[in-house]
This record gives structure tokens, sequence and C-alpha cells, in this order.
């Protein structure tokens, strides 16, 4: 069975949630939050999003449900914001140009994470993300939020996927799924169709409807970013000490993925 199956299966499921506009989640940004992530095996997601249309809506753009992203990570020619990951520095910082396909709006990002395990995410408009280096109205907006130094920035990599957005009709929390995972730069792509990525998005930890589903599936917290998920991709030989415990569950993963398929077509 392969990935288109179980998408098709998701595209089912997500035309029967109650759905929601951009102007009405202007409530629930969470430009300033707590994220939790989990690795998802794609087969389990239609039963997942089956349990979770009573509690949540799902963002709507121009009849689209299923959202396509697609992401210019910057960083410097030798990944200083990528070791400083992997090294475990806290107050640490993601640069990015996003291009909002459903709804034609790009942004350039500025991601802060704090030493209290807070992310901050500060961000202006832009007229498109295809530029190698960063322009002077992006420059400048880094430069004031930000120690990080612009001209020696560069765009790395491409992270595309959809995105299914679902806003919890109780408390102000967000939860994104990340489908189709595609990392790309100028001399390779790799993409990992067999897995989602879900963040849940709170102002703090706290009880959630979707974390009592995911337990009953016996998924556990705990995820590499999909920065750093995707430069172990696609660069060969750099430092990764650190992820070890993440690229485990990424392995193990992909192998409940197989493990399904194969049993589904025995």
């Amino acid at each position: 069975m392969t990935p288109n199956i179980f998408f098709e299966k998701i595209q089912e499921e997500v035309k029967l949630f109650e759905p929601i506009t951009l102007a009405e989640m202007e409530g629930v940004k969470l430009m300033d939050r707590m994220d939790v992530k989990y690795l998802i095996p794609v087969n389990l997601l239609p039963n997942i999003l089956a349990d979770a249309k009573q509690y949540y809506k799902l963002l709507e753009i121009e009849n689209q449900r299923i959202c396509p992203y697609q992401t210019l990570y910057y960083d410097t020619e030798d990944l200083r914001l990528y070791h400083q990951h992997q090294v475990g520095k806290q107050n640490r910082y993601k640069v990015r140009s996003r291009n909002y396909v459903g709804s034609n709006l790009q942004f350039f990002e500025v991601k802060f994470k704090n030493n209290h395990g807070r992310t901050i995410k500060k961000r202006i408009k832009t007229n498109g993300i295809n530029e190698p280096y960063l322009h002077d109205e992006s420059s400048a907006f880094l430069s004031k939020i930000s120690p990080l130094e612009p001209e020696n920035l560069q765009g790395v990599m491409w992270v595309n996927y959809s995105r299914l957005t679902l806003v919890s009709k109780q408390s102000p929390e967000r939860l994104t799924i990340d489908l189709e995972l595609t990392f790309k730069n100028d001399s390779k792509e790799v993409q990992y169709a067999q897995i989602a990525i879900a963040e849940i998005k709170q102002e703090k930890v706290g009880a959630s409807p979707i974390l009592d589903i995911l337990k009953k599936y016996q998924l556990k917290s705990g995820s590499i970013s999909k920065y750093c998920f995707g430069i172990i991709s696609l660069f060969e030989g750099v430092k990764q000490n650190n992820f070890k415990k993440h690229l485990k569950r990424i392995s193990k993963t992909l192998h409940q993925y197989e493990s399904f398929t194969a049993n589904a077509i025995a």
C-alpha cells in the first residue's frame, strides 16, 4: 500500500470537519507559545482525524483544507544555526521565508526558542521567497529583533509540505499536521510521505483532547525540528550526535508504517 492510498482517506476525513476561516483564527495566532511535537505513521492519521473532528475545527482557505506550504530556510555557510540546535544551545534562532500557497501570502519569519522552552515567532509580509540571500527589508527586520548578521545568511534548504491546521473549539490551541514532507537543496531532494509531523501549540502545556487521542494510539511526544531533520537528510557528514533519540524515533515510525502496509498486503 502506498502513502497515496492513505492520503485519499485523509482527504475524506477532512471533509467532515467544521471549517474555520483565517479571519476567525485571529484569536489563536499563538506567536508566543509552548510546542509539543509528535511523529505519526501516515496510516494512523485517518483514524486520528476521525476521533478529533468533534473537538476541533479545520482551517479552510479558498475551499482548500489541505494547504501547501513552501519554506526556504537560511543559515550560514557552515550551518551555524543548525549546529547551535544540535548542541542544545538555549536562546537559539531559526530564520526562514515562507509562502502560504493557499492564501497567497509570503512572510519572512524569525523563530526564537528561549531558555524557558517557549517559542516566540515574529514576522513581516514580503513579496516572495525565491531569493538565496536576504533583501533589504528582511535584513533590517532581522537586525532589529536578533543579534544575527543578515549578510552571513543564505538560503540552504527548501522544506515543502501540505498542512492541516486544526483549531480547538474549547481553548486557545492549534494543532498542525504536516504531510508529504519534502526536503530539497541545489543537489538533492528527499521525501518522507510515510510519516506526518503533528505539532500542538498552546499558551502553556496543558490538557487537550488531541493528547488523549494520540495516547490512545500509543504515540509519544518528541520529534526533531523539520529544519534539523532536513539538514541531516540532505547534508552528508553533519554532526547529529544529540539527535540520535529523535532519529531512532523517525526510524521506528517508518518501520511502523512499513510493517502495517506489509501486513495489510499479506
